[in-house]
């Protein structure tokens, strides 16, 4: 609840302070005396931007500061969640620097704007007219049907069943998409092992290969060139071996006249010697060199292949090839075969949402028991706040997907007049209708739902006398249990408050500001007389006051 509003310097408002209660609070005053400016002050404190031309005193900044109670909201996550200090008693205060610089505070911790939107929208429900209230809101349509329904207990099992199975669907999701990568991953790895296998790879082919293809590409050349040396050395008349052979006979004869000449002698045998293994091996090469067209094709192909596999894996050998294809070989036996698991898990969601459909189906059927006595009771009491042909109707419709509060979209439509068509809310109700069928609706579901404190700025336009009392008594029940403040012309809604405000202008130092008093026993019945008549009130004027007031 409200406990505190406390402004400074701002519109017509040098400094002042409210202290608010449980119970009805009722705010009355002269025409453009603030009332207004009392709930665009609040307005700041919701997260409404600021302006510097709202500075009463342009010089010195503005400050609006708000305490609430707020033990019973359950709200200690959220401060968590945004790294504020949790304290029942809140204070959100809103500074306006002259040089129109903003600031926000949340127990003296700065924050931003959306955070004093989403917290207060848990604190205040501000009801102006011709805003757009949360009555418009499908989502909150639904909540207060579930409140009439007694639908908490259901609805916190669908909760948490509904929580489960979303997080196991997006799971699933992502067991289903990294399966489907690891199939085509392993597709391709496995058509690249495979290529490599095929090819049956040898670590020292590549050298041999690349020998084999120039001897046999240049095969004519090399047979032609290996049998001219053969020819010289061995077959020549005279041939250098020959020839050789006559002065190693020579060499023998003298080699015995000292030892130089018996080591020259002996390394000319070893010439000669490897002279004739030359040409011995030069027969045998000149021999297995023959042009083979079909050799060089196999050789060919092969070095095509070897070649074509380098490019493929970014190497340059054979060796780096046959390490790619071990790689490829664990890479692949890393691989978790998903499907096990996935099949488990779809098993899961199949009974999840089996039992979702049913909590659903159970949930559509207790809101459709009681829309219509709901719509009932809104119509009778509209009837007693002067709309005696309103009508209202709770519409359901199905979701293609299951959602988190089940499968049941609702909408209110609402006619005002006898005969018209039932539309959305939104799209029909004028201001002072609209805030009739807000104030009978959270009056009726106000003992289901934890409503916040209620605020209704004119709430009473368009109506007065026995239809105004009416709506007083509404308000008074309502704020049995919830804290109600609201701004009214009414005097027959004034009297049913437990605190009353005036708010009145005086001069101050040649300026006009606005001030705020509590009004008590004659000030009180004074006022009211006043709102009946005029001021001074009339002595008849003052005895309906008093009347008014005894029937609180």
């Amino acid at each position: 609840m409200v406990q505190r509003l406390y402004i400074r310097n701002y519109a017509i408002i040098d400094e002042l302070a409210i202290d608010f209660a449980n119970g009805l609070t009722i705010i009355t005053g002269e025409t453009g005396a603030g009332k207004s400016i009392l709930l665009g002050a609040l307005g700041l404190i919701m997260g409404k931007r600021a302006d510097t031309k709202a500075l009463y005193n342009p010089s010195h900044k503005c400050v609006v500061e708000a305490q609430f109670q707020i033990s019973h909201y359950n709200l200690k996550s959220y401060f968590e969640k945004e790294d504020i200090d949790y304290a029942d008693e809140l204070v959100i205060r809103r500074e306006i620097s002259p040089g129109g610089k903003s600031r926000a505070f949340v127990n003296d911790t700065p924050t931003n704007l959306k955070v004093l939107q989403t917290l207060t929208s848990e604190l205040v429900d501000l009801h102006q007219q011709f805003d757009t209230l949360d009555i418009n809101s499908m989502s909150f349509q639904l909540k207060m049907v579930d409140a009439l329904a007694n639908n908490k207990e259901v609805l916190q099992t669908y909760h948490q069943i509904y929580g489960a199975y979303q997080k196991n669907t997006r799971q699933l999701g992502a067991l289903r998409e990294a399966d489907q990568q690891s199939r085509q991953e392993t597709e391709f790895l496995t058509f690249q092992l495979n290529e490599l296998a095929e090819v049956n790879l040898e670590e020292n082919e590549q050298v041999a290969l690349e020998d084999d293809q120039q001897r046999l590409t240049h095969s004519e050349s090399i047979k032609q060139t290996l049998f001219q040396a053969v020819q010289f050395l061995q077959d020549n008349e005279p041939a250098l071996i020959g020839q050789l052979e006559d002065v190693k006979s020579a060499f023998h004869q003298i080699s015995g006249f000292g030892e130089n000449l018996r080591r020259i002698g002996e390394r000319f045998d070893g010439i000669l010697a490897e002279l004739t293994d030359l040409v011995s091996e030069m027969e045998q090469e000149g021999d297995r060199t023959e042009y083979d067209p079909q050799r060089i094709d196999e050789v060919q192909n092969r070095l095509d292949t070897i070649y074509r596999l380098q490019n493929k894996h970014g190497v340059q050998s054979v060796a780096s090839l046959i390490k790619k294809q071990v790689d490829i070989g664990l890479q692949l036996s890393a691989f978790q075969d998903l499907s096990n698991q996935i099949k488990q898990l779809e098993s899961e969601v199949e009974e999840q949402e089996a039992q979702l459909v049913k909590l659903a189906e159970h949930l559509s059927g207790r809101r459709k028991s009681v829309v219509d006595g709901f719509a009932r009771q809104v119509e009778d009491m509209l009837g007693m706040l002067a709309m005696p042909h309103a009508r209202i109707q709770v519409d359901f419709s199905i979701m293609e997907d299951l959602g988190p509060h089940g499968w049941d979209e609702i909408t209110f439509l609402f006619g005002a007049n006898k005969g018209s068509r039932l539309q959305e809310i939104k799209d029909v109700a004028s201001g002072g209708e609209l805030s009739r069928l807000a104030l009978v609706i959270k009056s009726l579901v106000a003992s289901a739902i934890p409503l916040p404190s209620l605020i209704f700025d004119e709430i009473d336009s368009g109506i007065s006398g026995d239809v105004a009392l009416k709506m007083g008594t509404i308000l008074r029940k309502l704020s049995d249990a919830h804290q109600v403040i609201s701004i009214t012309h009414s005097p027959q809604i004034a009297s049913r408050a437990d605190r009353h405000f005036f708010v009145y202008k005086e001069i101050k130092d040649e300026r006009t500001v606005t001030q705020v008093k509590i009004l008590e026993s004659v000030e009180r019945i004074n006022a009211i007389a006043v709102m009946l008549s005029q001021d001074p009130p009339s002595a008849s004027a003052i005895a309906n006051a008093k009347e008014l007031l005894s029937q609180v």
